[in-house]
């Protein structure tokens, strides 16, 4: 799969889901002013998409915000199974603290499979983090501070997307069109 292909699905994915259902209502001003950078990792081992991700941090750590406010590091070929995904996400926040970008910055996952604890597989609330491909969502400690300020209820977010979400349904999620391993 090119990494057009994987980019235009992310892309689709923010589009219709995160934004147009509004499951982060940070996410539109970002990419409507494009600063959203999409990088495809072609690593097939969670070594190399360490160093993917070292180099994806210390990038966005020295870009212009008003240039790259956030990236997506998605990489198809490699933790594709939930777990070792979920399991790799203890080496990438250690990652941060090596770099000594604790504070600066900080990941966000999502997966195809992605599922919270002690819920069933196809529970509609996993789908608020469910991707066309295993991502991790590189944000600036900074905007959501900013975010946070500009919104006085950002709790009341999460609830909304559940709310979303079920009114959707499955059968609504897959209407929109998606790329999806579901």
């Amino acid at each position: 799969m090119s990494h057009d292909q994987v980019i235009t699905d992310t892309r689709d994915w923010v589009v219709k889901a995160v934004i147009g259902l509004n499951l982060c209502p940070f996410a539109k001003a970002v990419h409507v002013n494009e600063r959203i950078r999409y990088v495809v990792s072609d690593a097939t081992e969670p070594e190399q998409l360490l160093k993917d991700l070292a180099s994806e941090l210390l990038a966005l750590n020295r870009a212009d915000p008003e240039q790259v406010d956030t990236t997506l590091l998605i990489h198809p070929g490699v933790l594709t199974d939930f777990l070792d995904f979920n399991d790799f996400l203890d080496a990438a926040d250690a990652l941060i603290d090596e770099l000594k970008l604790d504070g600066i910055l900080q990941i966000a996952d999502f997966h195809p499979d992605y599922q919270f604890g002690d819920s069933e597989p196809d529970d509609i609330a996993n789908y608020s983090n469910r991707s066309p491909y295993p991502t991790l969502h590189l944000l600036r400690e900074e905007s959501i501070t900013r975010a946070v300020e500009s919104m006085p209820d950002t709790a009341a977010i999460f609830e909304g997307n559940l709310d979303t979400l079920e009114r959707l349904g499955i059968e609504g999620w897959k209407a929109l069109g998606l790329k999806t391993r579901r």
